[in-house]
């Protein structure tokens, strides 16, 4: 079960995204991905990073072949989610309303994605 996403530092982040990114992968890839002049040390860092991952159920592990093979358990938009909902708890009680608007008003949107906010609404009205 996938503890409380909160507690996601930085370095899981990219780590994750990664993975979103590559597929599933060996602590090699992600290290040479990650850190493309890459030691020993950054190596181990990624190993760490991963075992963190995995404890939270963010990540899982294929044991089956001498590298094993480690893939995102969840998907970028699960996160998006899970995270935006727990700031729509702290901050507004709960309500997504004011999140939304704010994010809306303070970003200039593009034509297209002013296409997807309406067609998504039209969706839910559905």
């Amino acid at each position: 079960m996938i503890r409380d996403l909160q507690d996601l530092p930085d370095a899981e982040l990219a780590v994750l995204q990664t993975l979103w990114e590559r597929g599933p992968s060996t602590i090699r890839q992600l290290t040479d991905t990650l850190y493309p002049s890459g030691t020993d040390a950054h190596y181990a860092t990624v190993q760490k990073l991963l075992e963190r991952l995995e404890s939270k159920g963010c990540v899982s592990r294929d044991r089956s072949a001498w590298a094993h093979v480690f893939q995102a358990t969840m998907d970028r938009d699960e996160l998006i989610g899970r995270r935006l909902q727990a700031v729509a708890e702290k901050l507004c009680g709960g309500s997504l309303t004011p999140l939304l608007t704010n994010l809306v008003r303070s970003k200039r949107l593009t034509p297209k994605e002013r296409r997807e906010i309406r067609k998504l609404m039209d969706e839910l009205d559905r």
